[in-house]
């Protein structure tokens, strides 16, 4: 028969035991806890809580780009009607484009950027992009910035250089080429088929309207900033220094890094284009 000392001694290595496990385990938790700011202590509750996730799908804007009016002419100054233009089928669509896009620019580059396929369907997807705020740069490619992007540091302040702004004057030609009103004359003749683009997405014709002026007034919402712009590089990429730049939305950034002179042409025509659109 065991002594009461030697049940108590036992006893007191069993709860030494218990006590010790149980730091172990506290401290474990505590170790993969520490790459957060606080810990939270109810994270150690045996039963996790079960929050439900909603996930809000995002608002598509509707608007109404107007039709042209039909103005017919007096009996004196009547002329034979012309026939109307048959549109092609979506699939085949493209050759009907690059033809009719030769009257809305003859520069170079933009001709170039009309060489891809299913140009209705990538312009489409482009301006969708757009209107949520992110360039596609993979669905419709345009010129790459020529040269390299460079800084230069005033002690360990990092600074955009303004000779990156020149990198994408090829780009800015080409936009500022387009004839405005000939480019909504474009639209208004292709918007059945502009619509059946939209429509495969899963848009009607209010929201691809909603969708276009979105997109450009995304453009015209960007801040001109003249002064010179602070960067960090704390990843891989530079970033603005500045909070509110860093949260613009990233075709905004992408139109500030061209520049201000850039930016307000971009601006120019951009609110030449929507006026074009909204006053056929």
């Amino acid at each position: 028969m065991k002594s009461a000392d030697q049940k108590f001694s036992a006893s007191t290595i069993i709860a030494a035991l218990g006590i010790i496990a149980a730091i172990i385990v506290a401290a474990g938790l505590l170790y993969r806890l520490q790459g957060t700011d606080e810990v939270d202590l109810e994270a150690i509750a045996p039963t996790p809580e079960v929050i439900e996730l909603v996930i809000e799908e995002p608002q598509v804007p509707e608007a109404e780009i107007p039709t042209p009016a039909v103005v017919e002419a007096p009996p004196s100054a009547q002329q034979p009607t012309p026939e109307p233009i048959k549109l092609p089928d979506l699939d085949d669509s493209d050759g009907f484009v690059r033809e009719r896009m030769q009257q809305v620019s003859e520069d170079a580059h933009f001709a170039r950027w009309l060489t891809a396929d299913d140009l209705l369907r990538r312009s489409a997807s482009y301006l969708d992009g757009l209107s949520r705020g992110v360039v596609l740069s993979k669905i419709f490619p345009l010129s790459a910035p020529q040269d390299k992007f460079t800084t230069h540091k005033d002690g360990q302040t990092i600074w955009l250089n303004a000779g990156n702004y020149e990198r994408y004057d090829d780009t800015i030609d080409a936009l500022m080429s387009l004839d405005t009103v000939a480019a909504a004359k474009m639209f208004h003749l292709a918007r059945p088929l502009l619509e059946a683009s939209f429509s495969e997405m899963g848009y009607n014709p209010r929201q691809m309207e909603g969708i276009i002026l979105q997109a450009i007034d995304r453009v015209l919402a960007t801040p001109i900033i003249v002064e010179p712009i602070e960067l960090i590089h704390e990843s891989v990429f530079y970033e603005f220094a500045d909070p509110e730049l860093e949260a613009l939305l990233p075709v905004q950034k992408q139109v500030l890094r061209t520049g201000p002179e850039n930016t307000q042409k971009l601006q120019q025509q951009a609110l030449a284009l929507k006026t074009a659109l909204l006053n056929p």
